[in-house]
């Protein structure tokens, strides 16, 4: 009979091995134990039972036995070194795999027109396969017989095909290369060592904590069970499971590993015996709650065979006490979720006196970085030990971001992320360099985009005058620095094709340029760290493995480094906190802690959904002997159940993700009907509530202030001597609509930025078409134009348009149409108006002093005409105004120009009666433009006038009082169109649909 044992679910798997290797070593030979082979699942767990030998031994000095990890991809973390033969094939590199699998799949018909990264997918899609083949031990030979004709979707013929002059390919490229596959190497280790082993017992040998999912892994076990020193403990073998169930147990089912196992084993399951280890436990072992006597039951109804479920009907009541250390807590979303959890091992931190130790298990890294964040709050740090993608690190989202911005010849998001990312200093100190980024971005990063490239920032730079010029001093010699950094990967985005490892070692480069600051060079500072030297390993094998692609369009690095980066993972070298952790199921195992989490039970988390296969339909899969999907799902299982069996174990999930219902676990599920079926549906239902209610509190009076205050308009009221005593006639409208926008604008001096890499708007527009127009009607005032006018409109607007080329191409190319479109209407509107026109005026600047307070204004075309009279026109790009909106008082700009202007206060220009008062709608295309009045049918300009005076008087008298405040948008029907400091106001937190405070 076979040597197998098992340890029960709910004590310390590792604290009964060490103990029962301790009490089977003879006390009179401190030698002895070092004489045993010790073989487990994972290298976590090899640590975790060197910890156990230590607190059994009392803390005496103990040989301890050779530790050694199964080298099977299923179980272990990695695959370990089963003592490799010195002839065995080397494997190939992980990269240099993918990439050869990409050339082959490229080289197959069809597979030319992949794009390089669609290649490099469906080659790691296609790597898994092979392992999965190679590590059940399958032959590709039968699969062109796989299907019969006719059976398969034509698409799904298809990739059979393809896949079966990929799957012939393959092996011989292996065997040209003298090597082989990772996944065939550990296959081929296991049975090798099963085989010496069988021939040469090497003395004592255990394995322990292996489901033997893997068959291989499973031979091994089966040779070690028969040698005459041999063992084999299996982890939570449910020995109580009726046996109908057991028989009728499907591949989903925790216990259908075991099952398989023993019937290779050839072991009944009651022939397993309990591991022999002292009781109690010398050392002891996890101080918490153990479970109550009725838990397994519990677990093994939750986890019953569909087939049998009809054996609830008759099941016997469970113990009340079986809900003594179980809790259920369902979050409205992983935010609450995240936010419980880190609440719940901040408990297990105050529990000083019993040092108790707390884990979070989880397979979603997402939820686990958020409960890594949480605790920060607090200063505790927990590391996820199940790692973080190297993409995500900041080394690789460094490359990452360098690679886009390269892609996108330096565009202005791109370039921003890159340049402040906290790895960029440019050989400066970080925060100079910082300085001159934040400078760089005011000045032409904001707003339209500026030309590709180093070369459109400079042209950029060079449009720049006045105060902006010299707040951008220095710039452009920084400029110049930053590109020879750059250069080695930026010289290279204007080649047509280039050879991948040339652009992959350009870029590792320019990183490396990038990141020097004024003290370290960049390779020091870049490839420091756990991800740094994560990274660098990366970069040497991705570079090695890029020399055998073909070239490529620059533009794809990257999607070709994302593509080489998918699947690497970071994983903490040390760090872990002694009594707080995070662990994925795999590293879960075998580790026994006093409080246990199982979070992010939803249905297609846990278990999570099976990705689709490119390359096999499910049933294809299923046909050709790979195990079904539900395999994994007893796995993910047989995770679970190990941690219901925790003498404290919490159950959470989130009800909404990303802002859609979720559905619980199966398994939330089935624990639910278990407890329904032993009479106990109502006390759970009380102590979900109850958890849910006191968690959920304080979860959310982490983040609650003390008292709510609800929002109100804002009324600030300065003092007279911080108001403004001058102001522009576009500001006034502003005033009267929204003295708040006023405040913020003229008191605190807050001016809004542009948005980055915004579309070109009127603004752009209006400044150029101003421009050219000034130098027009400047260079003709009066009389009739010259025969060549429209040429000669042309040439200026080419002229004041042609920088805009390398600066800002985006304005240029929508706004040189439109002014193109443009010429014929302003010729047209200038020649019908020069019989009656004495000069015109352009840009000129006026004021007008009204109570002690002046008012400013730059008129865009004032002009006087041959009766004396003046006409005060304003060009707009955008949409003006309309006459009603202007007889109210809301739009006072043209009103108070001709106020302006009767009282002869734009220089250069004579007083006089206003005849005329328009707008000037400059939106080009086709239609040119149109002119619409300011005046309505009861207006005149001069009345025009006299009411916006009056107006601006009563306005300028009310807060000359100190005590009138500045209202956010006080006429709720006249707001603005546009404010930039709603969110300064906290209008949407006070206002109504209509902009009433409520």
């Amino acid at each position: 009979m076979a040597s197998v044992y098992t340890i029960a679910a709910g004590v310390s798997f590792v604290d009964h091995l060490a103990a029962g290797l301790l009490a089977r070593a003879p006390a009179e030979d401190p030698a002895a134990l070092s004489a045993t082979t010790v073989l487990l699942p994972t290298r976590r767990a090899g640590r975790a039972l060197k910890e156990a030998f230590l607190r059994q031994s009392g803390g005496r000095p103990v040989l301890l036995p050779r530790l050694l990890t199964l080298g099977d991809s299923a179980d272990a973390e990695d695959l370990d070194q089963l003592d490799a033969p010195a002839d065995e094939l080397v494997p190939l590199a992980p990269l240099e795999r993918q990439v050869r699998l990409a050339r082959l799949i490229a080289a197959a018909p069809g597979g030319a027109d992949l794009p390089l990264e669609q290649a490099l997918g469906l080659a790691a899609e296609l790597g898994r396969l092979l392992d999965q083949v190679a590590t059940e031990g399958l032959s590709w030979d039968r699969l062109p017989e796989l299907v019969p004709a006719g059976e398969l979707a034509a698409h799904w013929q298809v990739t059979l095909d393809f896949l079966t002059i990929l799957t012939k390919g393959w092996p011989a490229l292996l065997a040209d290369l003298g090597a082989i596959d990772a996944a065939q190497a550990a296959r081929q280790r296991t049975l090798a060592r099963a085989a010496r082993w069988a021939e040469t017992p090497p003395g004592p040998v255990v394995a322990a904590g292996s489901t033997g999912s893997v068959p291989a892994t499973a031979e091994l076990l089966a040779t070690i069970a028969s040698l005459p020193e041999g063992a084999v403990v299996l982890p939570g073998l449910d020995r109580a499971l009726d046996p109908e169930s057991w028989e009728k147990l499907p591949p989903s089912h925790p216990q259908y590993g075991l099952k398989r196992l023993l019937e290779r084993l050839e072991t009944p399951r009651e022939a397993v015996a309990d591991w022999p280890a002292p009781s109690p436990l010398p050392g002891g072992g996890p101080q918490g709650r153990r479970p109550p006597p009725d838990r397994a039951r519990l677990i093994a109804e939750t986890f019953r065979p569909a087939a049998t479920t009809d054996r609830w009907d008759a099941m016997a009541p469970l113990a009340p006490q079986v809900l003594d250390g179980l809790t259920r807590l369902d979050c409205p979303t992983p935010r609450e979720e995240a936010a419980a959890i880190a609440l719940l091992l901040r408990r297990a931190l105050e529990e000083v006196d019993q040092a108790t130790t707390c884990a979070l298990v989880t397979p979603d890294r997402g939820l686990a970085r958020r409960v890594a964040a949480e605790m920060g709050r607090w200063g505790v740090q927990v590391a996820d030990s199940a790692g973080r993608p190297l993409a995500a690190t900041p080394v690789g989202a460094f490359l990452r971001l360098l690679a886009e911005a390269a892609a996108e010849d330096l565009a202005p998001l791109p370039l921003l992320a890159l340049l402040k990312h906290p790895l960029a200093a440019g050989g400066q100190p970080v925060g100079r360099f910082r300085a001159r980024v934040r400078r760089l971005e005011r000045a032409v990063l904001r707003g339209p985009r500026p030309g590709p490239g180093i070369r459109g920032l400079q042209a950029a730079l060079a449009l720049l005058d006045g105060a902006e010029a010299r707040a951008a001093r220095g710039l452009a010699g920084w400029l110049d620095a930053l590109q020879a950094r750059l250069a080695p990967l930026t010289g290279l985005m204007a080649t047509p094709r280039v050879a991948p490892d040339a652009l992959l070692n350009a870029l590792f480069a320019s990183a490396e340029a990038l990141a020097a600051d004024s003290a370290l060079p960049g390779p020091a500072r870049l490839w420091r760290g756990d991800d740094g030297e994560a990274a660098a390993a990366f970069a040497a094998e991705a570079s090695e493995a890029a020399r055998l692609l073909d070239p490529l369009a620059p533009r794809h690095l990257p999607g070709l480094l994302d593509a080489l980066l998918a699947g690497r993972v970071v994983r903490p070298a040390w760090g872990d906190h002694p009594r707080l952790f995070i662990w994925g199921p795999l590293e879960a195992r075998l580790q026994q802690v006093d409080v246990l989490i199982l979070g992010g039970l939803n249905a297609g988390t846990w278990p999570a959904d099976s990705p689709p296969d490119p390359w096999m339909s499910a049933p294809m899969r299923t046909r050709f002997g790979l195990p079904p999907a539900e395999r994994r799902v007893g796995l993910a299982a047989h995770d679970v159940a190990q941690g219901l069996a925790a003498g404290e174990v919490w159950l959470t999930r989130a009800e909404r993700v990303d802002g859609t219902p979720s559905v619980p676990s199966r398994w939330l599920l089935r624990l639910d009907a278990a407890l329904a079926a032993g009479g106990l549906a109502e006390p759970w239902q009380r102590k979900r509530a109850s958890a849910r209610a006191t968690w959920l509190a304080w979860a959310a009076a982490l983040d609650r202030p003390d008292a709510f205050r609800p929002a109100t308009p804002p009324r600030p009221a300065p003092p007279l001597a911080a108001r403004p005593t001058r102001l522009s006639v576009t500001r006034i409208e502003e005033w009267m609509r929204d003295p708040y926008a006023c405040y913020a604008r003229h008191v605190l001096r807050l001016k809004a930025l542009d948005p980055l890499d915004a579309e070109p708007g009127p603004a752009e527009q209006g400044t150029l078409i101003h421009a050219i127009l000034e130098a027009f009607v400047t260079a003709h005032p009066s009389g009739p134009l010259p025969a060549d006018a429209a040429r000669r409109l042309h040439d200026l607007g080419a002229s004041a348009f042609a920088p805009l080329k390398t600066a800002r191409p985006g304005v240029h190319a929508l706004w040189w149409p439109r002014f193109l479109g443009l010429i014929d209407w302003l010729i047209a509107r200038e020649t019908e108006r020069r019989p009656a026109l004495a000069r015109a005026f352009c840009e000129v600047e006026g004021e007008l002093d009204v109570g002690g307070f002046v008012v400013r204004a730059t008129a865009d075309r004032v002009e006087r005409l041959a009766d004396g009279r003046l006409a005060v026109i304003d060009y707009k790009t955008g949409t003006p105004p309309s006459a009603k909106e202007v007889a109210a008082g809301f739009a006072p700009q043209l009103p108070l120009e001709a106020a302006i202007a009767r009282a002869g206060g734009f220089s250069g220009v004579p007083a006089g009666p206003v005849a005329e008062l328009a707008f000037w709608k400059l939106s080009g295309g086709p239609d040119g433009g149109t002119i619409r009045p300011a005046t309505a049918k009861d207006t005149t300009p001069d009345s025009l006038a006299e009411a916006a005076v009056a107006g601006l008087k009563g306005l300028v008298a009310a807060f000359a009082d100190p005590k009138t405040p500045y209202e956010a948008r006080p006429h709720p029907g006249h707001v603005p169109r546009y404010s930039d400091y709603l969110h300064l106001a906290r209008v949407a937190e006070w206002a109504d649909a209509d902009g009433e405070a409520e």
